[in-house]
């Protein structure tokens, strides 16, 4: 059974004892075994400190519908699982054991799923509906096929806002992009969330304010897809925990203000040889060593052959591939990348650095795909309610058709898309059901989203589509109340 792979994998045995030591260090109480649900949140159990061998051999069980967020549809049937479905159990992953730096008596770790042993098919199987152990499996597929691995960082844009006394939802500060003084109205915030960050092992290197009331981006540093896709979850819980304790909301809705930028969350992509693990210093010890570690050292294989003073704006062999397969499945990546129906109020408000071409670009900030440097390539459609762990997985997926079939990403767009009039070929999705359309008919992409996976995540998007179009919103009687009379 894979359960039981999982569970005697080398070096299990002693991260748990090492675990144990931990929690007595640190006088832990208690313990979330978190996973990631299909939209992106994060679900789990409790689970008393005191019975961290119990639950690190047999792990806590769950309905299925954990992972759809245990939801109807708008008639009122649960998504893909019902109450008559068994029960997947979790378990934890050692490695990924952290205390939370603002209570001293919790600590979480992440978890991975599968099917229940007394099942009648596939007992003890890993769960196909686990977003997060997909991309694990995925990943380490597609280092065994080209030798390499793909490394990943995200820039995870969010607003900061607050309610007025006529309870409107405005930013804290003003929407001016890189005002430091906007950074100084933040700075209380912004420190709280680094320092949450260090002790949770993000190695934090820069920031700014963006171009929306309240926008902030704070970045981490990159590392291997599953290990980014933590921490990125990692950083939004911190937000919503510093948001409770300065009475604010952290927002990560795309575009709550019209006419003014949206949140996206651009990933940048490289693939390398790797070297070995880096540990980047803690604050404490509060955490297990790989959740402090980074990958280091490597070759960028993004870089490899070219020589000082080569033209920067021609891509390698690998690069090109790479970027070919990235741009080949970019109508199907846009149902990963803006994932909701909020989504494309970014996609549509032209002319505030949001993509709306489906094809690349050097430094072309309207182009979905953008070289950034000779290093890295930069994916622009992904937005602050992205799922990252499907968003890799469709990364992945798509350069590895890149790989495999050398294909050609075509001539780079250095024309500002914003000017002129879109062209049907050359554009992304605009809505969530076409993006939804386009990744029904990519196979290659589907495959990212394998067994139950893809049922899952479709059922959920297609009823929010659905939903959205279903809904009479304060538009329709601004635009329709008057229309025939």
């Amino acid at each position: 059974m894979d359960i039981d792979v999982f569970l005697s994998e080398p070096g299990r045995s002693d991260a748990c004892n090492d675990v144990r030591k931990l929690i007595d260090k640190l006088d832990i109480q208690y313990i979330y075994v978190q996973f990631v649900s299909v939209t992106g949140r994060v679900v789990g159990k409790g689970m008393p400190a005191s019975r961290w061998e119990e639950l690190a051999n047999r792990g806590v069980q769950l309905v299925y519908g954990s992972v759809s967020n245990v939801a109807t549809d708008r008639r009122g049937r649960y998504l893909v699982y019902g109450p008559e479905a068994s029960e997947l159990i979790a378990i934890p992953e050692p490695e990924t054991f952290a205390q939370l730096p603002w209570d001293g008596r919790v600590a979480r770790v992440f978890a991975r799923l599968f099917r229940n042993r007394e099942e009648h098919e596939m007992p003890g199987a890993a769960l196909t509906s686990d977003c997060r152990g997909n991309l694990a499996q995925l990943h380490d597929a597609f280092a065994d096929r080209h030798g390499m691995r793909l490394r990943v960082g995200t820039e995870p844009e969010m607003m900061w806002l607050r309610r007025t006394a006529d309870n409107d939802l405005v930013g804290v500060t003003k929407p001016y992009c890189y005002h430091v003084d906007q950074l100084e109205e933040l700075r209380d915030i912004t420190l709280r969330v680094l320092s949450y960050g260090r002790a949770l092992g993000l190695d934090m290197i820069q920031g700014d304010h963006e171009d929306a009331p309240g926008q902030l981006e704070l970045n981490f540093r990159f590392d291997d897809p599953l290990r980014n896709a933590d921490r990125l979850l990692t950083y939004r819980q911190i937000c919503r925990q510093v948001a409770r304790e300065f009475d604010v909301i952290a927002c990560f809705m795309t575009k709550p203000f019209p006419g003014l930028s949206a949140s996206g969350c651009h990933h940048n992509l490289s693939l390398w040889r790797d070297g070995d693990d880096e540990i980047v210093p803690a604050e404490a010890e509060t955490t297990m060593p790989a959740v402090r570690s980074y990958r280091g050292g490597g070759v960028n294989l993004l870089t490899e052959g070219r020589s000082a003073g080569s033209n920067p704006q021609q891509l390698n062999d690998i690069a090109r591939r790479m970027v070919g397969g990235i741009v080949t499945h970019l109508p199907a990546l846009t149902a990963l990348g803006a994932s909701t129906v909020n989504s494309y109020r970014r996609l549509l408000d032209t002319g505030l650095w949001a993509p709306v071409a489906a094809g690349w670009g050097f430094q072309n900030r309207t182009c979905a795909v953008r070289v950034s440097a000779p290093d890295r390539v930069e994916y622009r459609t992904a937005d602050s309610m992205v799922n990252p762990y499907l968003m890799a997985a469709g990364l992945l997926a798509a350069i590895d058709d890149g790989l495999r079939n050398d294909l050609h990403p075509g001539p780079p767009t250095a024309a500002n898309s914003y000017d002129g009039t879109p062209d049907p070929q050359r554009s992304l999705p605009m809505n969530l059901g076409a993006a939804l359309e386009a990744l029904d008919r990519d196979e290659v992409l589907r495959s990212a989203l394998p067994g139950d996976m893809y049922r899952v995540y479709t059922a959920h998007k297609l009823d929010e589509w659905e939903r959205f179009l279903a809904t009479t919103s304060e538009w329709d009687f601004d635009f329709y109340l008057d229309y025939v009379s």
